[in-house]
């Protein structure tokens, strides 16, 4: 916060008021007054891109590519400083967030960029994020996809404004630890380390509180380390971070299976407040004949046993055999789909089919999808489009579902039976359902079966453990907007609370979760 300036100490109230209301408005001026107010009309959006398809396919590293600092400022000047800027607001329009859901402060920082204040547009991003180097590489942008400039136009390159900006932070020293000065003597357990529980236990612990983060892996990181590859996120990125964490007093415990290796009695003896951030890990099937061949994998356990293969051997063997030479099939059409896609290409496959239920979005928004909704439109991601440069044509099969795995005499994968789908109201519920055509069955070789269909919720052993109330779709209940399940003294967040969502609601849930959990035990919070 701000120091107060000497004008105002002495004031009476109202005249301090209005002197306040000035400064801060002036304030605001200093740093948002954009310097190219028409650069939106006369700069075009430049995207750093990937980087060469042929290129990027022999390796494991991250594709996304950089620009310099000088272009990433002239991006930044794109930005319109909006009187009403959706970008940050994070609201739901629709059934989908439009904006940041954890409020950014975009205008601000962007202008910082663009006027190459570096640390004070880490100090601004910093006030609202846990972890900006997360979610500039994995976010969908929920941020672009509300900005005014995408109304009529290309919006402004706000994720990757964010990512140039934790970075410079990081190369110039100025992400440091932050331990607390004075510690509360209370104690929280988290239990899970994706980002709900990495972001709850950065800010309880920075509050005072004694924080241990429990992890069943035998790494921390929970869907940043195992459900994302390192394509999209390099592994070091995250160890960073931990290792901020640790030097602030963060305790983390792995290869401890909450429920089986230690009891919720146990910790809610130990720990003054448990938080569960287990995440939506209960991966949703496909319930056909033939499921149980074998080489058929949730698409989970296969992206875990890739990124194992790697961070166990130091990056010299990836599981080759898992792939090489075989025809993948992967059941979603997903962001998970997707990196099932690139992993298998990576790996040597001879073919991959992406199969989606649904029909073809799009190109370019219906009238019944207008701004600032997110966009329901066509999009090609880093696997998709590997795919089509490898293989010649789109992985994408729409409006398609499997009937029937065919097994191989020794009981393995070697066929799958596929339908047309099309789209039909339920005379008994009226919603529209997707059933199968007939007289468009077909069957294709298949060697490796992905399922990547979503996940259904929290799973089961951890809820009965604790005794928490779930809702009907199997997450952890709670009142609406609020954290404290239906037992004392334990809280929820992330996946498990909201169900499957983005890495960036997560963080935010986390945070909101934090000061719950710090209220109840001090009263107050400034969280």
């Amino acid at each position: 916060m701000r120091e107060e300036s000497p004008s105002l100490q002495g004031s009476p109230l109202p005249i301090r008021a209005e002197l306040r209301r000035k400064e801060k408005y002036q304030y605001k001026q200093s740093i948002t007054n954009m310097g190219n107010p028409k650069a939106f009309l006369t700069i075009h959006r430049q995207e750093a891109g990937y980087r060469p398809v042929h290129e990027r396919i022999d390796d494991f590293s991250e594709v996304e590519q950089t620009l310099n600092s000088s272009d990433r400022r002239t991006q930044a000047s794109r930005c319109m400083d909006c009187g009403v800027p959706f970008c940050q607001a994070g609201m739901m329009i629709g059934g989908m967030a439009s904006g940041c859901p954890l409020h950014n402060l975009v205008p601000e920082t962007n202008d910082l960029v663009f006027t190459g204040n570096w640390k004070q547009a880490f100090l601004r991003l910093n006030k609202t994020h846990s972890f900006p180097e997360f979610t500039s590489r994995v976010c969908p942008a929920l941020c672009e996809a509300a900005c005014t400039c995408n109304l009529n136009g290309e919006p402004v390159s706000t994720k990757e404004n964010e990512r140039a900006i934790i970075e410079t932070a990081y190369a110039e020293g100025w992400v440091v630890p932050q331990p607390p000065k004075v510690r509360t003597g209370k104690t929280i357990a988290v239990i899970g380390s994706g980002p709900s529980g990495l972001a709850a236990a950065q800010q309880l612990n920075r509050r005072g509180h004694n924080v241990t983060v429990f992890e069943r892996s035998d790494r921390i990181g929970g869907l940043l380390r195992y459900g994302i590859p390192n394509m999209k996120l390099e592994k070091s990125v995250i160890d960073r971070r931990l290792k901020l964490m640790e030097a602030e007093g963060v305790k983390f415990v792995t290869n401890t299976n909450v429920g089986v290796d230690i009891t919720a009695e146990e910790l809610l003896k130990k720990f003054d407040r448990v938080i569960l951030c287990c995440g939506a890990s209960n991966p949703r099937d496909i319930k056909v004949p033939g499921r149980d061949a074998r080489g058929i994998y949730f698409a989970v356990d296969f992206l875990k046993k890739v990124t194992k293969t790697l961070l166990d051997s130091d990056f010299t063997k990836a599981p080759y055999e898992e792939a090489r030479g075989k025809h993948v099939l992967v059941i979603g059409g997903g962001d998970t789909g997707n990196d099932c896609v690139g992993t298998s290409i990576r790996l040597g496959a001879k073919s991959v089919i992406q199969l989606e239920m649904m029909p073809k979005p799009p190109v370019e928004r219906t009238p019944s999808n207008p701004w600032p909704q997110w966009p329901r439109v066509l999009k090609t991601d880093y696997g998709q489009e590997e795919a089509i440069a490898v293989f010649g044509h789109d992985p994408r099969v729409y409006q398609t579902t499997v009937t029937e795995f065919i097994k191989d005499k020794n009981g393995n994968v070697c066929q799958a039976k596929l339908t047309k789908l099309k789209s039909e109201k339920d005379p008994k519920t009226g919603r529209m359902m997707m059933v199968p055509v007939e007289g468009t069955e077909e069957v294709i070789p298949v060697d490796v079966v992905l399922i990547a269909a979503g996940f259904l919720g929290s799973e089961k052993y951890v809820t009965d453990a604790f005794k928490v109330a779930i809702n009907g779709r199997t997450n952890v209940d709670t009142k609406p907007d609020q954290y404290q399940t239906s037992v004392d003294k334990v809280f929820t967040a992330g996946d498990m609370h909201r169900g499957q969502s983005l890495v960036v609601w997560a963080i935010r849930e986390g945070r909101e979760a934090a000061k719950a959990v710090d209220e109840s035990l001090m009263g107050y919070s400034y969280l």
